[in-house]
């Protein structure tokens, strides 16, 4: 008996399936460093954002030692404290 063997295009190595499918559920996820670049703000004030416990608090989550961002929730968050904010006055 003969064995096919099916080409499936994509990634093969355990970790890059891993953040292939992270990535299909999650949406791109952005490291603290590619969140402070996007907002033009310090790294620092990214993580400050994260231990807020208010509103005010930049949605991410912690894989293991890591945060993490979707990128879709950063934007969401910047739009409603864009909607949020007070006009100069």
């Amino acid at each position: 008996m003969t064995k096919l063997a099916l080409s499936v295009p994509g990634p093969t190595d355990p970790q890059e399936v891993s953040a292939a499918l992270a990535i299909r559920h999650f949406g791109q996820l952005l490291t603290v460093e590619e969140v402070a670049e996007m907002l033009k703000v310090p790294t620092s004030w990214v993580y400050e954002r994260t231990r807020r416990r208010s509103a005010d608090r930049i949605p991410g989550f912690r894989l293991g030692k890591y945060w993490r961002f979707r990128e879709a929730d950063v934007f969401a968050w910047i739009e409603r404290r864009r909607i949020g904010a007070r006009p100069n006055a």
